[in-house]
This record gives C-alpha cells, structure tokens and sequence, in this order.
C-alpha cells in the first residue's frame, strides 16, 4: 500500500483513507516510520551502521534533502535496490517540504547486522 507523510492523521489505504500518516517537523523518518506499523527495520537502531531503513523518494523531495554523509553513503552502497535517489531514513528529519510526500520502500533489504533482529522503537 501506498503511504504519505501528511498534516494530518488519516487511515490507510487499507482501511478506507487516503493512506497518509501525521508528520510534524523534525521527526526522525524511520521513527515515525516505526511508530505508524510500516515496516521499516532499522536494525542498527538508526546510528547509519547498516541499511535496513533504505527509503526511496521522489526526485523533487530527494533534491531537498541535505547532502548525504560519507558514513551513510557507505551504508547506502550496500542497501538493496538502491536507487539514485534512496537515503537511509535513520539519517532524515521530517521538513515542511515533505507534506503529501510519498515514500517508497524496496521491496527487500539486506541485514548484515543478525538476521532476523527486528529492534523496537524506544
């Protein structure tokens, strides 16, 4: 199913909505991820160790977002159908700009940290 970052709280596609999930400004993208059931690992626990909370964005958001560090660049190198606009969402925050945005997710992702670990968000 498809889901946006939004202003406002709505169910998803599935349950009759327009699939959109609250946002606010500065949240952590693989938190609130995390928070709304998407699944999205995360296995390093958001610290750009490893690149389970690979995300895909659209051309025009992905040219909004701050440049990627080198650390995270290395991780996205082994992320699975990356793509030359894919960000390790540990590593975003929420902005204005991501209101209606749509995020994809691949439709798999490499755990090099133990397989099978799925963390909870604190």
């Amino acid at each position: 199913a498809t889901r946006a970052l939004g202003a406002d709280p709505v169910a998803d596609e599935e349950d009759g909505g327009d699939g959109r999930d609250e946002a606010a400004v500065g949240d952590n993208v693989m938190r609130l991820a995390q928070r709304h059931e998407i699944p999205l690992e995360g296995a390093c626990e958001g610290v750009a160790a490893c690149s389970t909370c690979h995300c895909i964005f659209a051309p025009d958001l992905y040219d909004t977002l701050p440049e990627a560090s080198e650390k995270e660049e290395d991780m996205l190198d082994q992320a699975f159908g990356l793509t030359e606009t894919s960000r390790l969402s540990c590593q975003l925050t929420v902005h204005p700009s991501f209101d209606g945005t749509v995020i994809t997710l691949p439709e798999a992702t490499r755990n090099f940290y133990v397989d099978g670990h799925v963390p909870k968000p604190h």
